[in-house]
C-alpha cells in the first residue's frame, strides 16, 4: 500500500465533554507540547465547565501560534482524567485505521510543522491559529503497519527516558526528604545575617551582549528576550559565581519567584533593576545548599505572602532577609548539596534526552514516508 494524502479534518473529531465527574487536576499545555499543572488560581472555580481529557485525546490550542511558533498540542497518555480550561479544543483520533494516535502526535513534534502553523496563523497582535485553518492542514500517511513499526521506536525510547527521569526524581525526593528531616530538628534562623546584597557594575563596558542573562521562574539564568539594540550596557549589574540574582517584582508570574544562582565559573550581566547578592562567609553557609531552599514550593509562596503594594506587588530585599531556614554544620550542608548538585546535572541530561527524542520525530516520519 502506498502513501494517501489527508486533511486533517478527516481524521480527527472534537470531543466536548464537560466534568460532571468532580475531576480536579487542573493542567495547562506548554510550548513544549506537555501538560502541566495550571498557574491560574483554580479555587472557587466551577469545574464543572472544565473539558476532560482521557487516554488518547489531544488538547489543541491556537492562541499565539505565530507569536511563539509553536503550535500547541498534546496527546494525553496518563491512566487517571485530567481537565483542562474550556477554552481549549479537545479532540480524537476517530480514523485509527487509518492514523495512529501516537504517529499523528509525532506529526508534530517538529519545528518545521511549528513554522508552517506560524505561517498560516492570522491576526495582528496575538496571531492565533484558528481551528477551521488547522483541520484544513494537509498530511500523508504510510500504511498503518509502517507507522506503527516507527511508533514502536518512538514509544521505546521515550519509556526509557521516563526511566531515567523517574531516577532523576527519585534523587529530587531524597534532597527534599533531607531538608525537611533537618526543619524539623534544627531551629530557623534569618538569612539576612548571612547574605549581603552585590552592585558591582559593568562600567568599564567589559562585558558584552553575550555575556547578558534574564531570570526565570524555573530558577534559572536564559538568554534575554529583550530588545537590546543602541541600548548601553554599562550600568548593567554583574553577578559573579556563586552569586544570586532575583526579580523582586511577583506579580503575574504564576506565584513564582523568578530567581537563579550563577553556578557557573562565567560573570553574567543583568538589568540593574534585579537584585544580586551572596553569602557573606562560605564557611558558615554554603550558597549550594541555600538554592536548594530557594528552589522549594514553601519559598515561592513564602515570598508571594510577603510581597507588598498596590499596583504591582515586590518581594523586596528586607523581606528576602527575613527567610528563616535550618543552617546545620557546613560539612551537613555540603554533604546534602553534593546530592542536589547530582540531581541538577541528571536532570539537565533528562532535558538534553527529552529534546534528543523531539529532534528525533521529524527522521522517524521522514523514514517512515521514504521506506513505503
Amino acid at each position: 500500500m502506498g502513501l494517501s494524502k489527508y486533511k486533517l479534518g478527516e481524521l480527527i473529531s472534537v470531543c466536548d465533554e464537560r466534568n460532571s465527574y468532580g475531576y480536579t487536576s487542573f493542567c495547562g499545555l506548554n510550548i513544549n507540547k506537555e501538560f502541566m499543572p495550571t498557574w491560574a488560581n483554580t479555587e472557587g472555580l466551577d469545574e464543572s465547565k472544565y473539558k476532560v481529557v482521557r487516554n488518547k485525546r489531544f488538547v489543541f490550542s491556537g492562541m499565539q501560534t505565530g507569536r511563539d511558533e509553536c503550535i500547541r498540542i498534546c496527546m494525553f497518555n496518563g491512566t487517571e482524567p485530567i481537565i483542562v480550561s474550556p477554552a481549549y479544543t479537545t479532540f480524537e483520533v476517530t480514523r485509527e485505521e487509518l492514523v495512529l494516535p501516537e504517529y499523528f502526535f509525532m506529526l508534530f513534534l517538529s519545528k518545521e510543522k511549528d513554522r508552517f502553523g506560524a505561517f498560516c496563523s492570522d491576526g495582528s497582535i496575538r496571531s492565533n491559529l484558528d481551528w477551521e485553518r488547522f483541520v484544513d492542514f494537509d498530511i500523508t500517511l504510510p500504511s498503518i503497519e509502517q507507522q506503527r513499526k516507527y511508533v514502536d521506536v518512538y514509544l521505546s525510547l521515550q519509556k526509557n527516558l521516563e526511566a531515567y527521569q523517574s531516577k532523576v526524581d527519585e534523587l529530587k525526593l531524597v534532597c527534599d526528604g533531607y531538608l525537611d528531616k533537618l526543619k524539623n530538628e534544627n531551629g530557623r534562623l534569618k538569612i539576612g545575617n548571612y547574605i549581603e546584597q552585590s552592585d558591582l557594575r559593568n562600567a568599564d563596558d567589559n562585558l558584552a551582549i553575550d555575556s547578558l542573562r534574564g531570570i526565570s521562574t524555573d530558577k534559572m539564568f536564559i538568554e534575554t528576550k529583550a530588545d537590546m539594540l543602541d541600548v548601553s550596557l554599562i550600568n548593567y549589574k554583574l553577578v559573579s559565581s556563586n552569586e544570586f540574582a532575583y526579580v523582586a517584582d511577583t506579580s503575574r508570574r504564576g506565584d513564582k519567584v523568578a530567581l537563579a544562582f550563577n553556578d557557573s565559573d562565567s560573570t553574567y550581566l543583568i538589568s540593574s533593576i534585579y537584585t544580586v547578592f551572596k553569602v557573606k562567609d562560605e564557611k558558615v553557609l554554603d550558597p549550594h545548599y541555600l538554592m536548594m531552599f530557594f528552589t522549594r514550593k514553601e519559598f515561592d509562596r513564602y515570598a508571594r505572602f510577603n510581597s507588598w503594594g498596590s499596583a504591582r506587588e515586590t518581594f523586596d530585599w528586607p523581606e528576602m532577609c527575613d527567610v528563616s531556614i535550618p543552617i546545620p554544620s557546613i560539612d551537613v550542608q555540603r554533604s546534602i548539596a553534593s546530592i542536589y548538585k547530582v540531581y541538577k546535572e541528571r536532570k539537565a541530561i533528562a532535558a538534553q534526552l527529552k529534546e534528543q527524542l523531539n529532534n528525533l520525530c521529524p527522521i522517524l516520519i521522514k523514514g517512515s514516508l521514504q521506506t513505503q
